[in-house]
């Protein structure tokens, strides 16, 4: 796949461009979006998202289009994981629902920043050294597992981290609107705007560093990397408002991004083995015996963990939920029975 850097900086500049405009349209003028504009946007992000793939496969090839599919599934699944974090920072922070959009813009722009640089380096890292196959295979079987069996009960906000920055800035105790500072008795304070911010931004270093890899085991070319990642994030903003309620629901969601996670790792090893270069593995021999799964497979397998996590955390949640018509009539059975009201004077 060619991408001339012309097509490099159209790509970037139409991205920023989209943010701007998401920033000065919506984001500028503190609200909390309605759900019909969420379902708008949202709507057509995903549906930009797939043109672009359509695209990617009718001018590149359906290999490298389905490359960007299995990619942008992997990346929105890991973005929704991503949702459930910041939700859960929002509500640490108590934020308010009408600046809730800058926290999530701006976090959503550290994230895409963060990316960036991650597939920078890891692009420069497969060219030179195909030993990081391996790593980056390691590296997604161990998250894989944390994601499976890790807690996923911590509240960010009053994380390791976050302790240290509050030791570190002075904060005050209430909001100041969408300020991120302010200055009170001659003294500059920080609002818990930014913590939050700050909050949003470290997990998104943690999320890159599975994000990527995860993604370089489904394609090595960097540009669909970038775009799938791209429009991974894109939309965000608006689904997070969308499904609000249902991120709660998706109680198996971990589970379905582990399997993927480990899959790709497994994928990423037996790729390894067929590139191997390392003297002290197999003699420095390539291992060609080593099956490469191909993008189809891959694709597949994605798109039905995702679909089968869905619909096992909204069957689970269903059933867990009592019955509507059940408190009422409890309620009713312990009610103390009433007298019938006394006749008003015009009956009387």
């Amino acid at each position: 796949m060619h991408i001339t850097p012309l097509v490099w900086v159209i790509t970037i500049a139409v991205t920023i461009a989209f943010f701007v405009y998401e920033f000065f349209t919506h984001v500028r003028r503190p609200h909390e979006p309605t759900i019909g504009e969420s379902a708008r946007w949202s709507a057509f992000y995903i549906g930009l998202a797939l043109l672009f793939g359509v695209g990617v496969g009718m001018l590149s090839g359906w290999t490298y289009g389905g490359e960007y599919f299995a990619g942008y599934l992997t990346e929105k699944a890991l973005s929704i994981d991503n949702l459930f974090v910041f939700l859960l920072v929002m509500t640490g922070f108590a934020v308010p629902k009408i600046y809730q959009q800058k926290v999530l813009m701006i976090g959503i722009v550290i994230a895409l920043i963060l990316r960036g640089i991650f597939i920078a380096v890891g692009a420069a890292l497969i060219e030179n050294f195909s030993w990081v196959f391996y790593a980056f295979g390691a590296l997604l079987l161990v998250l894989a597992y944390r994601q499976a069996f890790g807690d996923h009960d911590d509240d960010p906000a009053n994380g390791r981290f976050m302790r240290l920055v509050r030791r570190i800035l002075p904060v005050t105790d209430e909001y100041h609107g969408d300020r991120l500072t302010v200055r009170m008795d001659g003294r500059r304070f920080v609002t818990p705007m930014l913590l939050t911010i700050i909050a949003i931004g470290f997990v998104d270093l943690i999320f890159a560093v599975d994000s990527i890899p995860a993604i370089y085991g489904l394609t090595e070319e960097a540009y669909i990397v970038f775009t799938a990642n791209a429009f991974a994030l894109m939309g965000l903003r608006q689904l997070y408002f969308l499904i609000g309620g249902l991120l709660e629901r998706l109680v198996y969601l971990a589970q379905g991004l582990a399997v993927i996670l480990a899959f790709i790792g497994v994928k990423l090893v037996l790729h390894a083995m067929h590139v191997n270069e390392l003297p002290f593995i197999n003699g420095g021999q390539p291992m060609l015996w080593a099956p490469e799964i191909p993008i189809w497979f891959s694709l597949l397998f994605i798109a039905a963990t995702i679909a089968v996590a869905t619909a096992a955390s909204l069957l689970k949640t269903r059933r867990s939920r009592p019955a509507p018509s059940a408190v009422p009539a409890r309620a009713a059975d312990d009610a103390p029975a009433t007298e019938p009201p006394l006749p008003s004077k015009e009956q009387s």
